[in-house]
């Protein structure tokens, strides 16, 4: 006998009391107190413990033992794949039997042959395994061992039957505390997630907040939630919490041909539990060292709505007992998505109900509240005869002219003759806004992408679903934009600023310029590839000047107009007036024509219109003698109207002196940037001679 009798009961006493003593007790704890005092009573050279609840052995002795814990350990997965007897492990044996085992001589030993010959190849001759089990619950079994014969006496067998059932209790209780605790944080885990679901609504927040609590609870290392892409897209990473690593995150998305557990999920709908061996086809996970993973489906009533996914880096840590509480939890989560996803399409429908209303008020005070387009001239018939061919179809339509043409008016016919025109007609003045507000105006912005962003944002493009978009002033679109808006036309997606979730949009776009986009192009200050993308359909509108017999139409709509609105009555235009108004040239184009007349109906006190001189002329220059004007021949594939253009430059830079940019450059008579003025000079062959100048 190791102790006497005394000394065993005393050592009894005392181990009891050291384990009562611990606060929240590990069950690895209690067997560790329960070895290292072990020692002060039995004489043992090795100690392990089968663990039947993870199908483990642990050792508890020197390091000398570590192969023969491994191969214990490969013969008992051997076990497992029905390729050895039970009767082969001594310590399995035990536990499946609760029948304690001694043998004071493995060389003599006739059972468990494959047992005793690893314990002699480690220089061990005596062995004592004891059930580790209490009245209640079988925990695994307990081998100690020596390498002296016959080293267990039947009086140390049962003091170690009697200290193996008090740390087994101990064991037990430490195990129901910890069962206990781990029901009170999973039920408190699915109060706090009902509290989540039916009050937070904004999907990603709910989602991340919801991962990190599973993770703390199911303490594992990384949770991810898979949600399926937009409009049939591969499934990606939603929400992750994952603490510690940088290999993958938010967003990440399978590439063509992978296939992962959660992908088998999606299709399936059922739970899924993977070993370390089985990760090898996880290309997500891959070379994070986990050992263990778990797929839980999302199920909502129209099916599964993603994947929960729980990983570890310990073995064995996911069982068949934790599928009913995940997919609980996975039935709340499924909510929250079904919930969110509710809330995001009714306030993406709000939002866009919003918009559209302003854009129809805004459309009710513009120029469209005059009717249809009035016109008497060929040149513009033929522009309108272009219209109605192009309107049918999607593609896009590029209208040029002079500022005040009539470009919206223009863009308005397509779209009011188009398949789209039940759906909204946006506008965007790209020149009316600042650059670096553009793109979030044009495609939205996330709370917080920005600071000011303290809401989501919906862009004209999201608003323009299924409806027509138009840019006007599309040569002063910022360079760095000019990409984005290329894959708009493109591809049809985009993401919103701060986001990097793909939208998608069926959008037509009509935009307009008053510029020379090829010399921009040539400039490199507007990208080609845009150009040609947008320039499908070009459209030019005359100016004013070359269509006079549509100014007697306009001027008798707007006066009659711009009457009833005043609450006038004025009913009789002169000859004289019409004629100089016919003689003008307009250099404004209908939006001078419309302020004339505005401001000749405010000042008329009868029923005659009254136009004052002063409305009617050019900005007086001094007396100067005219540059020496050198013209070349107008390039080839040029409209024959642009002879008109050529003699109103002629004219503005005679009146200037030669001079192009200014405050009294020929550029501000012409109501034109200097750069715009520079390209249609270079289009029509103009150049001045600087030794006239």
């Amino acid at each position: 006998m190791n102790a006497s009798t005394t000394e065993f009961y005393e050592w009894l006493i005392r181990v009891t009391t050291l384990i009562r003593a611990q606060q929240d007790p590990q069950e690895d704890q209690l067997f560790d107190l329960f070895v290292r005092e072990l020692g002060q009573v039995l004489q043992f050279d090795a100690v392990s413990k089968f663990d039947a609840a993870t199908n483990t052995f642990h050792w508890y002795t020197e390091p000398c033992f570590q192969e023969l814990k491994e191969e214990l350990e490969e013969l008992y997965r051997k076990r497992l794949d029905q390729e050895t007897a039970e009767s082969e492990i001594l310590s399995v044996w035990v536990y499946t039997h609760q029948e304690t085992v001694v043998s004071g001589n493995l060389d003599e030993e006739t059972r468990f042959l494959a047992t005793a010959r690893r314990l002699r190849r480690a220089g061990l001759q005596s062995v004592c395994s004891i059930p580790l089990s209490d009245a209640h619950h079988r925990l695994g079994s307990v081998l100690i061992a020596s390498a002296h014969h016959d080293a267990y006496s039947p009086d140390d067998v049962r003091f170690g039957t009697l200290a193996a059932t008090q740390v087994a209790l101990a064991m037990d209780d430490a195990i129901n505390f910890r069962a206990a605790q781990r029901a009170r944080e999973r039920l408190e885990l699915l109060l706090d997630l009902n509290n989540r679901v039916v009050s937070k609504l904004h999907l990603r927040d709910v989602l991340r907040e919801i991962s990190a609590n599973i993770r703390r609870v199911m303490e594992c290392d990384g949770v991810a939630i898979t949600l399926p892409g937009p409009e049939g897209r591969k499934p990606c990473v939603y929400a992750l919490d994952f603490p510690g690593q940088g290999e993958i995150g938010e967003g990440w998305e399978l590439r063509a041909g992978e296939a992962t557990g959660a992908t088998t999920v999606f299709q399936t709908g059922e739970p899924e539990i993977l070993s370390r061996d089985q990760l090898e086809h996880e290309p997500l996970w891959l070379g994070l060292g986990l050992q263990s993973l778990v797929h839980v489906p999302l199920k909502g009533e129209s099916g599964v709505v993603g994947v929960l996914t729980l990983a570890t880096r310990r073995e064995g840590a996911f069982a068949v007992d934790d599928l009913p509480f995940l997919s609980q939890t996975a039935r709340q989560l499924a909510i929250a998505v079904k919930n969110a996803m509710a809330f995001g399409e009714v306030t993406n429908l709000k939002d866009q109900v919003t918009q559209e209303k302003l854009y129809l008020q805004d459309e009710i005070r513009s120029e469209r509240q005059f009717g249809d387009i009035a016109f008497k001239s060929e040149s513009l018939g033929r522009v309108l005869r272009k219209v109605e061919t192009v309107a049918p179809t999607d593609s896009t339509v590029l209208i040029y002219g002079e500022t005040g043409t009539g470009k919206e008016l223009i863009a308005r016919a397509i779209h009011d003759l188009s398949p789209r025109r039940s759906n909204a007609f946006v506008k965007v003045n790209c020149a009316a806004i600042p650059a670096t507000l553009l793109e979030s105006e044009l495609f939205g912005h996330e709370r917080g992408a920005f600071t000011g962003a303290v809401s989501q944002s919906v862009g004209r493009f999201e608003v323009a679903n299924h409806g027509t978009i138009f840019l006007d002033e599309i040569g002063e679109l910022p360079f760095e934009l000019q990409p984005k808006l290329l894959r708009v036309l493109q591809e049809r997606e985009f993401e919103r600023l701060g986001s990097t979730r793909t939208l998608h949009t069926d959008v037509r776009l009509i935009a307009a310029t008053n510029r020379d986009l090829e010399a921009l192009v040539q400039e490199q200050i507007f990208r080609s590839d845009l150009y040609y993308r947008l320039a499908v359909f070009p459209i030019r509108i005359p100016p004013l000047r070359e269509r006079p017999e549509d100014i007697p139409v306009l001027v008798a709509r707007y006066v009659r107009e711009f009457s009833r609105r005043l609450g006038k009555t004025i009913d009789t235009i002169p000859s004289e007036t019409m004629n100089a108004l016919l003689q003008y040239p307009w250099p404004g184009n209908v939006r001078e024509l419309q302020n004339v007349l505005e401001r000749a109906a405010i000042l008329t006190p009868g029923p005659v219109l009254r136009i004052s001189s002063e409305d009617l002329r050019l900005p007086d220059r001094a007396p100067v003698s005219p540059p020496a004007l050198q013209t070349g021949p107008s390039p080839r594939g040029r409209p024959v109207s642009d002879e008109a253009e050529r003699q109103r430059i002629l004219r503005a830079l005679e009146q200037a002196d030669g001079i192009v940019a200014g405050p009294n450059g020929a550029a501000a008579l012409l109501g034109i940037k200097r750069s715009t003025l520079q390209g249609r000079m270079q289009r029509l062959g103009i150049h001045i001679s600087r030794r006239a100048a």
